[in-house]
């Protein structure tokens, strides 16, 4: 017999950090006899193949986040979970307002899963002077809020005002234990032939916050020092200003956007170096993956998350954010000289769905 149900609100399951370890999650509970919904906006996205069979996934057909607020609001009347979790920030404002007009009792769990001073600096200047006030406002009707990482938690109560003592830091259920039979799938691409130059792997949306042009730049630095070749695993709305910025720094040849890659793990597992080049992050799940994976990890410290991932240093390099040089020297002394595995393997499961799920039981009640 299932335990309580827990449910998921998101917008939809894209191929992004966000759903994947809301996936991990349902996953970690399932096995522990909860019952899992997935309760979507729209029901699409490249990880609905991804949800457990035992899952159940609810479509409300909205247009928008703020659209679905009835939908969401009759789905607790009539459903009744334990708790909801919700992500991303529209969502969490939803989940709210659903519950307020469901008068349910389910426990709303909100979670901060960005550097929220950070995104607001790259968001239309109207939202970046309503949404504090909004969060502020709404976060104190959450029964539990979430932050990602130590960073991102004095973040939001710094933007926010709401109390540090009300954010638990929980962090990113990143490490699954499918990632080693993942990482083992035999990976046929041409570029890890034996005796081919190092492989450099990035992996996550091409966006605005992941800097891929520093890394291109750090990459053609590198390159003009030893053969190396890169790999951006992800899709977005950047992938033909940095396919245009390969050509302009010549070294097209050397660098391949193959798109949304749903096994990442083999490729992080064959790496020379995985980098993350990004201005901002929550958590940063791929640190933590490629870490399993034993791969080296070069990556910018930024606000919020590879600095305690990487534990300042610890178990991989940590540069400034967007300093091309930096992050290239920093990529040719991995090459050179690489940490243990071991080690590196054994930091990860600090980020596993076990750790994870223990955590959010305790911060709801269920344990």
């Amino acid at each position: 017999m299932s335990k309580a149900k827990i449910a998921f609100f998101l917008p939809n399951l894209e191929g992004g950090g966000v759903e994947r370890m809301a996936i991990n999650l349902a996953t970690g509970l399932l096995e522990r006899d909860y019952a899992v919904d997935f309760v979507l906006v729209h029901a699409a996205g490249s990880l609905l193949e991804a949800v457990p069979p035992e899952a159940k996934v609810i479509d409300l057909h909205a247009a928008r986040i703020l659209a679905a607020t009835s939908g969401l609001s009759s789905y607790l009347r009539e459903n009744r979970p334990a708790a909801l979790i919700a992500a991303p920030d529209a969502a969490n404002l939803t989940a709210i307002w659903a519950k307020m007009l469901a008068s349910s009792r389910s426990k709303i769990v909100i979670g901060t899963y960005t550097n929220y001073s950070q995104t607001l600096r790259h968001i239309h200047k109207i939202q970046e002077w309503v949404y504090p006030p909004l969060l502020l406002c709404f976060h104190r009707f959450a029964d539990v809020i979430i932050a990602v990482s130590r960073g991102a938690a004095d973040d939001l109560a710094r933007v926010t005002h709401v109390p540090r003592g009300k954010i638990a830091v929980i962090y990113n259920p990143a490490v699954t234990k499918e990632i080693g039979p993942l990482s083992q799938v035999p990976l046929e691409h041409p570029w890890f032939k034996p005796d081919s130059p190092p492989v450099i792997l990035a992996a996550g949306r091409l966006n605005v916050a992941k800097d891929y042009p520093s890394l291109m730049n750090a990459f053609a630095l590198l390159r003009n020092r030893r053969p190396a070749r890169l790999i951006i695993l992800g899709e977005g709305e950047k992938r033909a200003e940095l396919s245009a910025l390969a050509e302009k720094l010549k070294i097209a040849d050397d660098v391949a956007l193959p798109g949304f890659e749903l096994n990442p793990y083999r490729f992080m597992a064959h790496c020379a170096v995985f980098v993350l080049s990004s201005i901002y992050e929550g958590f940063s799940c791929v640190i933590a993956e490629a870490l399993a994976c034993g791969a080296q990890v070069v990556s910018t410290d930024c606000p919020s998350g590879p600095g305690e991932i990487l534990d300042h240093g610890k178990y991989g390099r940590l540069v400034p954010v967007g300093n091309p040089a930096a992050l290239a020297s920093a990529i040719e002394d991995a090459l050179i000289h690489p940490l243990p595995s071991d080690p590196l393997r054994r930091r990860a499961q600090f980020f596993s769905v076990e750790a994870a799920i223990d955590q959010y039981l305790l911060a709801l009640g269920l344990t």
